[in-house]
């Protein structure tokens, strides 16, 4: 999920939720980069894309008093990546760390490594509609007010790795839900799959901003391997600022679970003396890790109907204790290959 861009070409229709003329590009890029603009998708998944969030430092949101609308500070993927000529998307704007989908009235899902304490939230700004709305229009990197939103409290949280016979192992679900200030305008909650049924080879769509470029759609992908107890296992072209992505059902338009983790994003040409992005065969290279959404759907208001969910709590993944068969471990941190 982290990492290779790829050369652009046409992509094919895979599923009600993708556009004909979609275009793809080059990623840790499996097999032909699938990564699209957002004016590029169906009106289907523009609908999707529409409840995706960027997260950005506080520093980065800036705005005059008085002023309707907040400027985004990037700086030009390009020049941050030291990135070969010709690598795609490499003139855009880039910023955001993470990125993140609206699933209830206040409520964001993301990856728990995105956002590890209250101080994190604190100093975190969601925004709405970073993207490239047309395709002579540059990325928005003016918001107005009313699409930024600060992290009220992080109300659930899970960073651990799966339980195994002789002790926990390195990885498993990553996840955090936040309340944000105050209830969303203008977007709609996702619906989530609670119904399970996800199986090897079940198509995915994967929406959320790479390398904090401006939003992106990514199909073109399938689950690898879904046994993990607390994650599956895919080919989505991912790379870091992906995490938090929700990963869609490509059939469905229902989310399956939270992009956390993946393979290499870059490799550097010594040769070149620059960057580029990192490529694998389709079925090659360790793939990229999806929380599954089974783990935290509890904690999920439904859309429609009773809501039956429980209430969000805090879990504190510091506080060290005994680990029980059949329970995930919430003591340790893993460092490598985040999104």
């Amino acid at each position: 999920m982290k990492k290779t861009l790829k050369a652009m070409l046409a992509l094919t229709m895979i599923s009600p939720l993708l556009s004909a003329p979609a275009c793809a590009a080059d990623k840790s890029i499996y097999g032909e980069d699938n990564r699209i603009e957002l004016y590029n998708a169906s009106p289907e998944t523009r609908r999707l894309a529409d409840s995706v969030v960027s997260f950005w430092k506080s520093a980065q949101v800036r705005s005059a008093p008085g002023d309707k609308a907040v400027s985004l500070e990037t700086e030009k993927f390009a020049d941050a990546h030291d990135l070969c000529p010709g690598e795609k998307f490499s003139g855009q704007p880039m910023g955001a760390f993470c990125s993140g989908s609206l699933v209830g009235e206040d409520l964001i899902m993301t990856a728990g490594h995105c956002i590890v304490n209250q101080a994190e939230c604190d100093d975190a700004r969601l925004v709405f509609g970073f993207a490239l709305k047309s395709r002579n229009a540059g990325a928005a990197v003016r918001i107005g007010q009313e699409d930024v939103y600060t992290c009220k409290k992080v109300v659930s949280r899970f960073l651990g790795g799966e339980p195994g016979f002789l002790g926990p192992k390195p990885y498993g679900p990553d996840y955090a839900l936040i309340q944000l200030d105050r209830k969303v305008a203008g977007h709609k909650p996702l619906a989530i799959n609670r119904g399970g049924g996800l199986k090897n080879g079940d198509k995915l769509m994967v929406i959320g901003h790479p390398v904090g470029l401006p939003l992106k759609i990514a199909a073109g992908a399938t689950v690898r391997d879904v046994y993990p107890h607390g994650y599956f296992v895919t080919d989505l072209d991912t790379f870091g600022g992906n995490s938090g992505s929700p990963v869609f059902n490509a059939a469905t338009g229902l989310i399956e679970g939270i992009l956390v983790r993946g393979d290499n994003d870059f490799t550097y040409s010594p040769e070149a003396g620059c960057t580029t992005m990192a490529a694998s065969p389709q079925n090659g290279g360790r793939g990229e890790d999806v929380t599954k959404i089974s783990v935290l759907e509890s904690f999920i208001p439904e859309l429609a109907g009773t809501d039956r969910a429980k209430e969000p709590s805090v879990r504190d993944i510091n506080a060290a204790r005994q680990i029980k068969p059949g329970q995930y471990d919430l003591s340790r941190y893993f460092s490598g290959g985040f999104q």
